[in-house]
């Protein structure tokens, strides 16, 4: 059974960190890139950071960068978000998602994320 759990999420200060760990089963989790995306209340859900498979590349949202960084751990089967510099309007459902080169597409359940004093 595949199953993306992620966690990590809260309530943080803006200005504020965060850690968002995605962990990942049922499935070969160093064939896949691994993306985080994120949905504000009445906005249409974005990219914010992809790593790749094979040589653990990174790309991020314009509006991320310098700030946010993804990484993963293919001997835990984890994938990582961590997030600095939080803004309130960065406030949204944060969701894990794999990709295979083959077409095959998974998403985890979401963790909310709070950005606010």
């Amino acid at each position: 059974q595949v199953q993306l759990v992620e966690s990590g999420g809260g309530l943080v200060q803006p200005g504020g960190s965060l850690r968002l760990s995605c962990a990942a089963s049922g499935f070969t989790f160093s064939d896949y890139a691994m993306r985080w995306y994120r949905q504000a209340p009445g906005k249409e859900r974005e990219l914010v950071a992809a790593i790749r498979s094979a040589d653990g590349s990174t790309n991020y949202a314009d509006s991320v960068k310098g700030r946010f960084t993804i990484s993963r751990d293919n001997a835990k089967n984890t994938v990582y978000l961590k997030m600095n510099g939080l803004k309130p309007k960065e406030t949204a459902v944060y969701y894990c998602n794999a990709r295979h080169p083959m077409g095959y597409r998974y998403w985890g359940q979401g963790t909310q994320v709070t950005v606010a004093s």
